[in-house]
């Protein structure tokens, strides 16, 4: 294969990347995003078999069929609930690929005449340092979600100064190795040395930060792939890999901004490490909580005019978003209008809440952002929050005080009424008490989400 028709052929593969990029920014298209993508991946894959020739194109045709097997079976037998922990799995391994192609560059370079020019070293440590920082940091941000470690910040004495060496020690052996002290060892030293920061790194984030986390790791697995692509010569990295860069990162500020929160407060303030005292902690104003029955709650929905249901993560742990779509149907056949009202932040990933109900088919139409939602809980009739906790926790707007203050929520207490789906009274994430669950506005239905929603579709079913 020519040069020229070669390098055609990566354009169009980089078209497709930016096509794809485009499709996915929207839930009614990102099936077709997919697609466009994967075909430019083939011919990407397809290319580079062809233009390697000799004896290592079987190496790429048996990468292609343990990577594509692995990944054809994980999107079929993944479930929708466990979708983060596969996105992190999945960010992981690209780093750590960045970072193995980069020891296998200098392994390449170092038996030849002269030394790496400095471009190239540097382009070797940074994908060295930045993928083994994605790999390690993604496993841990995989192990958390996955239950396998605890999901509260895990801190230690004097940790922030201690990452701060072992990164500040990381980058040292990486200029060494710019500056020509050729040894490979050094680069390994570099990637072990990354992998543990990597670890130390994510270890102190709470769980239902990960959202961020994931998104940023995102971000460094891109940015370590382009770096990969200038070790390569390689255009279709370079492009990938900052679209991938860029597009994490702009994700990454703009959680922060829906949680009210700088980044560096997600990464290094330990968010979410809940202490005795404010676990608890009752409620400041001497209110008291309204329990209900499932029929109780049936008949509100049967006879609302208007239903916004609330989803959370624990919508997810439940697996009920079926059983909330059925529910759904039902009042809609009743004349009832449903919406549903997604916040930002909710579940453990970026759009985790609009992947679960995408699931379930729910019209994408009534899957309402939060700016669209808020305005219209003051003529909702019904809120249900199923799962969500901190999301629609009134003292991010009214107490300065709250750990949460300033976060934009879902003004679900707009609402005529609201229905609270929970197993119990524990606090969230945050640690701490929600006025909204002893507001006189409020009854809670206490049990497992898919147990409270099979209930209700009974008794709204005999209305």
């Amino acid at each position: 294969m020519t040069y020229n028709v070669s390098n055609l052929l990566y354009l169009i593969t980089i078209v497709t990347f930016i096509l794809a990029l485009r499709y996915l920014s929207n839930p009614a298209h990102a099936r077709r995003g997919n697609q466009i993508g994967a075909v430019g991946m083939l011919i990407a894959v397809v290319v580079t078999w062809v233009k390697t020739g000799g004896t290592s194109w079987w190496a790429l045709a048996l990468g292609m069929l343990i990577g594509g097997g692995f990944g054809a079976v994980a999107a079929r037998r993944v479930k929708m609930t466990a979708m983060p922990q596969m996105v992190a799995l999945f960010n992981g391994v690209g780093g750590g690929a960045a970072a193995l192609i980069a020891l296998a560059e200098l392994h390449r370079i170092l038996p030849q005449p002269g030394r790496p020019t400095i471009d190239i070293g540097a382009a070797i440590a940074l994908s060295g340092l930045i993928g083994s920082i994605s790999f390690a940091g993604s496993m841990v941000a995989f192990a958390k979600l996955q239950e396998l470690i605890k999901g509260r910040p895990i801190t230690y004495p004097g940790q922030k100064v201690g990452n701060l060496v072992l990164l500040g020690a990381c980058v040292a052996l990486g200029v060494a190795l710019v500056a020509g002290v050729q040894d490979q060892w050094l680069l390994w030293a570099v990637v072990a040395g990354a992998a543990l920061f990597g670890v130390l790194f994510v270890l102190p984030i709470g769980g239902a930060d990960m959202p961020v986390v994931i998104s940023l790791l995102n971000a460094f697995t891109g940015l370590a792939v382009a770096v990969g692509g200038f070790e390569l010569e390689n255009n279709v990295l370079i492009v990938s890999g900052m679209l991938v860069g860029a597009s994490g990162t702009l994700l990454t500020m703009m959680m922060g901004r829906a949680m009210n929160r700088s980044i560096a407060n997600v990464l290094f303030g330990a968010f979410g490490q809940v202490t005795a005292e404010a676990a608890a902690v009752a409620a400041g104003d001497g209110g008291t909580v309204r329990s209900a029955s499932a029929e109780d709650v049936a008949v509100m929905l049967a006879y609302a005019h208007k239903v916004v249901f609330v989803p959370g993560y624990g919508l997810a742990v439940a697996q009920a978003q079926h059983d909330v779509r059925q529910l759904a149907d039902l009042l809609e056949a009743k004349g009832v209008e449903v919406s549903y009202a997604i916040h930002p932040v909710a579940g453990r990933m970026p759009g985790h809440m609009n992947v679960l109900l995408a699931e379930a088919n729910v019209p994408y139409p009534q899957l309402k952002e939060m700016d669209d939602a808020n305005p219209e809980f003051p003529r909702t009739d019904v809120a249900v929050v199923v799962g969500a906790n901190d999301v629609v926790n009134p003292d991010a707007r009214n107490n300065q005080s709250s750990p949460i203050y300033g976060m934009p929520i879902l003004n679900v207490d707009d609402a005529q009424t609201v229905v609270v789906l929970k197993r119990s009274m524990n606090p969230g994430f945050a640690g701490i008490e929600n006025p909204l669950f002893y507001n006189p506005k409020t009854v809670m239905l206490f049990g497992d989400a898919k147990a409270s929603i099979t209930k209700l579709i009974q008794d709204v079913k005999t209305l």
